[in-house]
């Protein structure tokens, strides 16, 4: 296990305070807020901690409602909302300073035998033929603000094998194209055997490229060369089959709308054998700079 994966699942790890109430501390950020995929991945930690073992997350609906400070620790209290036969549901809220700046809802399901089908798995490069992040980020070095920025995202996702199957939007700023993505991703190194953990990694990941789509509709590189400013505003995640975040799983994203200052993504996770692991949409802030059209 690399270091980096190391300290994220340190973080993973949150303090239990009192019997719903946990306590998570923050990672440096390429961006002086928290990562949202760290908000949420800890708030889904927070929730499963308070179901029975044999119940398994299958889905969550999220909003991100203000910019958390990565200086200060977060308090996550639980609202454990129902426990039936089959379905618990949870209440999460993220507070720093005072304030919420996160709320979460999730439902966790036992096991059940019931109808079966899924989509097609779409076609995609092999992810070994593709360059790691460390690899792809120095080509484009020179396009990023500031000096240093390539190094510091690529510490940021250094917890991740993420590999790009086609140039990343801030590789091609400038020129439009079809508003689809797809990367490969798995965690650097291997897991516990806990399904929880791995719904909890693939959460985290979850909001690092889903944007990606939206910038590529219209020709823009995103924070990292200055065109963009964003931010995500929701987020949720439906959890079908079994997988674990230590082997590949392919991200196949797009976009199919924008306006109002605001895009969608929207996206499936598969498994490297072809199984539908989990849908994924997200909206999130869009704009240009002030003074940049």
């Amino acid at each position: 296990m690399s270091d980096a994966l190391d300290d994220l699942l340190d973080l993973l790890d949150l303090e239990r305070i009192e019997r719903d109430c946990f306590r998570g501390r923050s990672r440096s950020a390429v961006i002086p807020r928290v990562f949202g995929g760290q908000v949420a991945a800890q708030a889904l930690v927070a929730a499963g901690r308070t179901v029975p073992d044999d119940r398994f997350a299958h889905s969550l609906h999220a909003y991100f409602l203000r910019p958390g400070d990565p200086a200060a620790p977060i308090v996550y209290t639980v609202d454990r909302i129902r426990d039936g036969r089959s379905f618990a549901a949870r209440r999460v809220v993220a507070i720093q300073h005072g304030q919420p700046i996160f709320h979460l809802s999730a439902s966790f399901q036992t096991y059940e035998e019931g109808f079966e089908h899924q989509s097609e798995m779409p076609p995609a490069p092999d992810p070994e033929t593709l360059p790691t992040t460390a690899e792809l980020l120095p080509r484009y070095a020179d396009r990023f603000l500031g000096p240093g920025t390539a190094d510091r995202l690529i510490e940021a996702r250094s917890a991740v094998d993420l590999r790009y199957a086609a140039e990343p939007p801030y590789g091609t700023a400038g020129t439009p194209r079809e508003p689809r993505s797809q990367v490969w991703f798995r965690a650097d190194g291997k897991l516990a055997d806990d399904p929880l953990l791995h719904v909890c990694l693939a959460t985290y990941v979850s909001d690092m490229t889903l944007l990606d789509s939206v910038l590529l509709a219209h020709g823009r590189g995103g924070w990292a060369v200055g065109d963009v400013v964003g931010a995500s505003l929701d987020h949720a995640m439906w959890f079908h089959r079994p997988f674990r975040a230590d082997e590949w799983l392919l991200y196949d994203q797009e976009s199919p709308s924008s306006s109002n200052g605001r895009g969608l993504g929207q996206a499936r996770i598969w498994t490297r054998d072809g199984r539908l692991a989990i849908s994924v949409v997200q909206e999130g802030v869009i704009r240009a700079p002030r003074g940049r059209a």
